[in-house]
Parts: C-alpha cells; sequence; structure tokens
C-alpha cells in the first residue's frame, strides 16, 4: 500500500481528484496531510469534499487557481506553514478541462484555455511546490526514488498517446488531445530536471473514466474507485526506472 506522509492533489472536488482524497484520506494508517485542492471550496460542487474534510481530519481544503499565478503562489505559502517544517511528499496534478470540438470547429480560444489549465498549470504548480518535495526528499532515509519519498504524478491521458489513437473514433476534443501530449513531454522533461533532486516523475493514464469528463461523450467503461484503488496500488510500486516513463492505472507503459 502506498504510505505516504503527505500528499496534495489538484482539481480534488470532483471525479478523480476527489476519490482519491476519499481513498488517500480512509487508508489504515493514511497521510498525515491530504491537501485536497480545487478552485472554490464553498461553492455547491465541493460539498462531497467538505462531508470528507468533516470526517477525516487529515483533509486539508485549500482554494487554489491553477491558471493563477498569485493563488498558486498563496496556496504554496498556505500548504508550507502547514506542513510545519516537513516536506511534501507527493503531488497529483489532476486538474484538467476539456471543451468538445472537431478538427473544423477547433477555435484559437478553446485551445488557449485548456492548454493553459491542463499543461501550463501543472508547470507553474509544480514550480511553486518544488521547493517542499526537494525538502521531502533531501530528509527522506530512503534510496532511490519512491512516491513515499518525493514525487510528481501528472495525471495525463492516452489521447496525447500520437501513437495510440484507440480513442478517436469516440470524439475528437483536439485542444484536449494536444494538451496531453504536451503534459507527456512536460513530465519526462521534469524527469530529467528533477533527477539530481531524487524526485520521482511520471505521466499516468488513469483509464477512461466515469466522470463528468469522461462520460461527456459516451459513456465511460471504468469506475472511479477502481481506478483510483488500482492507482494507488500502482504508485507504491513505482521506483527510479519507472521515473520519466508514461504509464497506465495499473503501471503498464505506453506508448509516447
Amino acid at each position: 500500500m502506498l504510505n505516504v506522509r503527505s500528499v496534495l492533489v489538484t482539481g480534488s472536488n470532483r471525479g478523480l481528484g476527489l476519490e482519491l482524497v476519499r481513498q488517500l484520506a480512509g487508508k489504515n494508517n493514511g497521510p498525515e496531510w491530504v491537501f485536497a485542492i480545487c478552485r472554490d471550496p464553498e461553492g455547491p460542487r465541493a460539498q462531497e469534499l467538505k462531508n470528507l474534510a468533516a470526517k477525516y481530519r487529515c483533509v486539508k481544503i485549500l482554494p487554489m487557481d491553477t491558471t493563477d499565478p498569485s493563488s498558486i503562489k498563496v496556496a504554496a505559502a498556505k500548504v508550507t506553514e502547514m506542513l510545519q517544517g516537513n516536506g511534501l511528499n507527493l503531488l497529483i496534478n489532476n486538474a484538467a478541462i476539456l471543451r468538445q470540438s472537431t478538427l473544423e470547429t477547433e477555435t484559437a480560444e478553446n485551445m488557449s484555455e485548456v492548454y493553459k489549465t491542463n499543461v501550463i498549470g501543472t508547470m507553474l504548480v509544480t514550480q511553486a511546490f518544488l521547493p517542499l518535495l526537494r525538502k521531502a526528499s533531501q530528509e527522506s532515509p530512503q534510496k532511490g526514488m519512491s512516491c513515499i519519498k518525493a514525487a510528481i504524478v501528472n495525471i495525463s491521458s492516452e489521447a496525447g498517446s500520437i501513437t495510440s489513437y484507440a480513442i478517436w473514433e469516440h470524439g475528437q476534443p483536439i485542444n484536449y488531445y494536444c494538451s496531453k501530449a504536451a503534459l507527456n513531454m512536460l513530465t519526462r522533461c521534469q524527469s530529467l530536471g528533477y533527477e539530481e533532486d531524487g524526485i520521482l516523475c511520471i505521466a499516468l493514464h488513469p483509464g477512461w473514466v466515469q466522470t463528468d469528463m469522461g462520460n461527456e461523450v459516451v459513456q465511460a467503461p471504468m469506475r472511479v474507485d477502481t481506478s483510483v484503488g488500482a492507482i494507488l496500488s500502482t504508485l507504491s510500486r513505482l521506483t527510479e526506472k519507472d521515473s520519466g516513463t508514461f504509464i497506465n492505472w495499473e503501471g503498464a507503459v505506453l506508448p509516447w
């Protein structure tokens, strides 16, 4: 099991992010801190997340807009304060958006908006929390790399694979496909850049999951709890040999 001391999840008020918080917080000997990040913690779509925070003391809800640098800076300062000198072990960049389109109907506005959230937002969030990840890595007695020590997990999609295009027939949101391909490259760059810091970096495809986004075109085949359970199991097994790879929820390597 993934026995991590501190974890931060973006986009945690629904779907995959919410279930990640639920399963992490509900574990025996679970994390001491589960930082649940979303844009509007006081909004109606965050009620389930607030219920989890009321049930589990480890869940700390914080507002953050991943497209707003000042918002990210404030959240990073707050997490630093709450960790009381400790580092952050696991950063899960889960926040993402999609705009329905085709090659003919795609717009510059859609492309820019989706890229800003799915790629630039992930980059900015990682930059902001990098000092805490470095601290966790430096202070860990463990050798090598692991998600228990210090790791960045970017939630990607097989839709971003240039080699595999199996879901093309179900819809062509070009903005999303291109953003996930770019996110995969960002992950590869992070793995190279943070290798000396001992920070593990992976891009992870969670499967075609029954979330609001996953069900936009047709009903997705995989339950959210099934995906997250497998993801947490996979994360617990990752080592330095996995850093810089693109894997699915079960740990199988996917083609770029």
